[in-house]
């Protein structure tokens, strides 16, 4: 499947598209004809695919004999991480990235600065303050998550505190205004950890949509220091061979593939 955004469509009202329902938090993935409004987030294999938010007691109008019979892309309401199961990853995709859209089209309503209803800019997704001109982007939040391997080929791996018993992660944070990609990783590990890294290596990136996050990964190495869980945020950390690795994310995260793709060059 080819996903190629974009902010400005032809297709008309009625034309066949992919249309993702953002109820809150839950999503609902279906081939429906366009429903008229909406946000358009680009076009999957050609076809336009759109973002409507829908209450609890609506649903898009759909003209009758028109729909498009059921496919294996339709999906009841569910959360983002019911759906990965369901659906191809670049579905998944569209619908994170639909479910950001519409909660920042919901939050951003009136301006932030002199609270006069805002209006959709027709050049760039954005909404835009008519009064005082101030206007509001998407937000997102980049963070990086970093896999520490030692020099004995262990990795560190440290269990939040918020985590269920027994799952453990990589260690990862948000990048404060002036920082650097590397400067937060170094600074996060310190915290979190209390150690130093060095040999920092970019693994890749996902979108998070949990609720806006942009993860950035990263390999590094053990420079110095005696492991130390700020006992906050970190309740435990410890170092792991391929062959005794505890509780692990679940496999549409960025940590699981850091996770997994050095567990595959550990054992050749």
């Amino acid at each position: 499947m080819l996903f190629e955004p974009g902010f400005h469509t032809s297709a008309r009202p009625g034309a066949p598209c992919l249309l993702v329902r953002v109820r809150g938090d839950l999503v609902a993935v279906e081939r429906a004809p366009h429903p008229g409004r909406g946000h358009f987030l680009g076009h999957l294999d050609g076809l336009p695919c759109i973002a409507v938010e829908e209450q609890e007691a609506e649903r898009a109008q759909v003209a009758e004999g028109t729909a498009t019979p059921a496919t294996e892309l339709d999906t009841a309401f569910v959360g983002l991480r019911q759906l990965w199961a369901t659906v191809e990853e670049t579905v998944w995709a569209i619908a994170g990235r639909a479910v950001q859209i519409v909660s920042w089209d919901r939050a951003h309503q009136f301006c932030g600065r002199c609270a006069v209803p805002t209006e959709l800019m027709s050049d760039e997704r954005a909404r835009r303050c008519p009064n005082c001109g101030l206007p509001a982007y998407p937000r997102l939040a980049p963070a990086v998550i970093v896999l520490i391997e030692g020099a004995d080929g262990r990795v560190l791996l440290a269990r939040n505190a918020r985590f269920p018993a027994g799952m453990y992660s990589c260690v990862a944070g948000f990048v404060e205004p002036g920082e650097t990609l590397e400067e937060t990783v170094h600074r996060e590990v310190r915290e979190e950890v209390g150690i130093e890294v060095t040999d920092l290596r970019y693994f890749g990136s996902q979108p998070w949509p949990f609720p806006h996050s942009l993860m950035i990964g990263f390999f590094a190495r053990h420079a110095s220091g005696q492991l130390r869980p700020d006992g906050d945020e970190i309740a435990e950390a410890a170092w792991f061979s391929p062959s005794d690795l505890p509780g692990l994310p679940g496999e549409m995260s960025i940590a699981r593939s850091l996770i997994e793709a050095w567990r595959r060059r550990s054992l050749g």
